[in-house]
């Protein structure tokens, strides 16, 4: 048994080991296996990576090859553009070294020529020594002859050096004086001429291209009335109706004994025209009591503020001023219902707009800002029984507020010379002003103003030393001014004349210009017996 028990063990022993065997056979077979397949993958990676070198390196050498042909033709082609370049600066260098040849053989030629001028010059300057040297020996012999004819002269007049310097000082400023005078009247007479001559050309044409009707309108409108009935009915029981009327429109409503009319008295124009129209409104309706008179004025009240603003619109086109403020449209429009002596100020402002125009286009201005200039100039005088100061003063402050351009506003306020003028505009703006205000026809004075302004124009020229008498003629655009020949001269005539004028400038308000002549004669009198 026990030797069974060996055999067996025997038995699984070898077949443990023969398990183990072929256990390792099959793991060196694996292994054999695997290692040719891995040297035959090798072998085949070898090749693969081989071939790819060889293409890697035939690229390669087909790069460099075609690498170096276009270094080679780059090579060429800077060597080209360089040897271009160098010959461009070697000419550039031969053409500069020709110029600094050429300015070299200048320079040498101005050196010669100043060196001749240099020795010109020595020479020169010794013969002025010379000269000079001869002149100080003769202005010592003319001192000496001066010092005894001064002396001469001394013991001959008897007089001492202060009285005859006295003298002398004395005649020359009398000559030099009427000397003065003569320049200054030649100058004056020229000047007058040229100025004259354009001025007046300027001024023709501008009034030639344009003339516009004016009419004269008083605070007082008379309303017919077609009988006593109806004058009855508008007086109303006790005046009713004419009080409420009055105290509707805000007029005076005169009733006396002319018949047929009833006259409207107001300082307001527009107040003046809506009770007028509001009157000849009730006439025609017949229908007279408080209620209706206010129903009717306030109608015509509402047509009048309309009619404002078309007379506003139409003056700014037919002036040709665009852009300006729905406000000052309206202030022009009741500058239609305003006079000024009698002048229709809005007909008066679109003609000096107008002028301004001509005379700023003849004088190379812009004739657009001059029209605009010339028709708001007089704006102030739409609002100037409301608010206090000058029309200028108002009109510039009421065109301030709506942005107008300093030209204008400058215009409006110094047109008058109550300010300094700034801009060219404003003097065309005071010519075509005083133009409107001065031709025949624009306006109307009172007896009473025309007497003063006669009587003050002839006290100014009879003021001034050596007139004998002075007279107002032409309605007072002229003063002639008559002289004492014996204390006047010609030349001093001249400056009496300018004198004058500029008083009467200063002192006196006129419409247009005055003309003052002054007349010197001398009368040789004598009597046969």
């Amino acid at each position: 048994m026990g030797s069974v028990v060996l055999a067996q063990v025997s038995t699984g022993g070898w077949v443990f080991v023969g398990f183990i065997l072929g256990a390792a056979l099959g793991a060196a077979g694996t292994w054999v296996y695997r290692s040719l397949q891995a040297k035959a993958k090798r072998t085949s990676a070898e090749n693969e990576a081989e071939r790819l070198i060889s293409d890697a390196t035939s690229k390669a050498q087909g790069i460099t090859r075609a690498a170096d042909v276009e270094t080679k033709a780059t090579f060429l082609k800077r060597q080209e553009e360089f040897d271009k370049q160098t010959a461009a600066t070697r000419n550039e260098i031969r053409d500069a070294e020709k110029r600094l040849d050429k300015r070299e053989d200048q320079l040498e030629s101005q050196i010669d020529m100043l060196r001749i001028k240099e020795r010109n010059i020595e020479k020169t300057e010794k013969q002025h020594k010379e000269k000079q040297l001869q002149i100080d020996k003769k202005v010592a012999e003319a001192d000496d002859l001066l010092a005894q004819q001064r002396n001469e002269l001394l013991k001959v007049t008897q007089l001492s050096i202060e009285d005859a310097k006295k003298q002398l000082f004395t005649r020359l400023e009398q000559e030099l004086e009427h000397e003065c005078a003569e320049i200054v009247s030649k100058r004056v007479s020229e000047a007058d001429d040229e100025c004259e001559e354009r001025s007046r050309e300027i001024i023709v044409t501008a009034i030639q291209r344009y003339a516009a009707p004016h009419t004269a309108e008083s605070t007082i409108g008379t309303i017919d009335i077609p009988s006593d009935e109806m004058k009855g009915r508008v007086i109303g029981r006790e005046g009713r109706n004419i009080r409420a009327f009055e105290k509707a429109t805000g007029v005076d409503i005169i009733v006396d004994d002319t018949p047929g009319v009833i006259e409207v008295s107001s300082f307001d124009p527009i107040r003046k025209e809506v009770a007028i129209q509001a009157m000849n409104r009730l006439l025609r309706d017949g229908r007279i009591h408080p209620t209706r008179i206010e129903e009717v004025v306030e109608e015509v009240r509402t047509e009048t503020e309309k009619e404002i603003v078309e007379h506003g619109k139409k003056a700014a086109m037919e002036a040709n001023v665009q852009g300006l403020n729905k406000k000052l449209i309206n202030l022009l429009g009741r500058l239609h219902y305003r006079t000024s002596y009698g002048q229709s100020v809005i007909r008066h402002s679109i003609e000096v707009a107008y002028l301004c125009q001509v005379m700023a286009d003849e004088l190379g201005l812009n004739g657009t800002l001059g029209r605009r200039c010339g028709l708001l100039h007089d704006i102030g005088k739409a609002v100037d029984r409301e608010v206090e100061g000058g029309h200028p003063a108002i009109g510039e402050d009421i065109c301030r507020k709506f942005n107008e351009r300093s030209e204008v506003l400058n215009a409006i306020l110094a047109h008058h010379g109550d300010a300094p003028a700034t801009s060219p505009y404003t003097p065309l703006v005071a010519a075509a002003d005083a133009i409107s205000a001065a031709r025949p026809g624009s306006r109307r004075e009172s007896l009473e103003r025309y007497i003063k302004r006669l009587k003050q124009l002839e006290d100014i020229a009879a003021g001034f030393g050596g007139v004998k008498q002075a007279y107002a003629i032409q309605a007072g655009r002229e003063v002639r001014v008559i002289v004492d020949a014996n204390r006047v001269d010609d030349a001093s005539a001249m400056n009496i004349a300018r004198n004058v004028a500029k008083k009467v400038e200063a002192e006196m308000t006129y419409p247009g210009e005055v003309k003052v002549t002054v007349l010197r004669e001398v009368r040789a009198v004598e009597y046969a017996r």
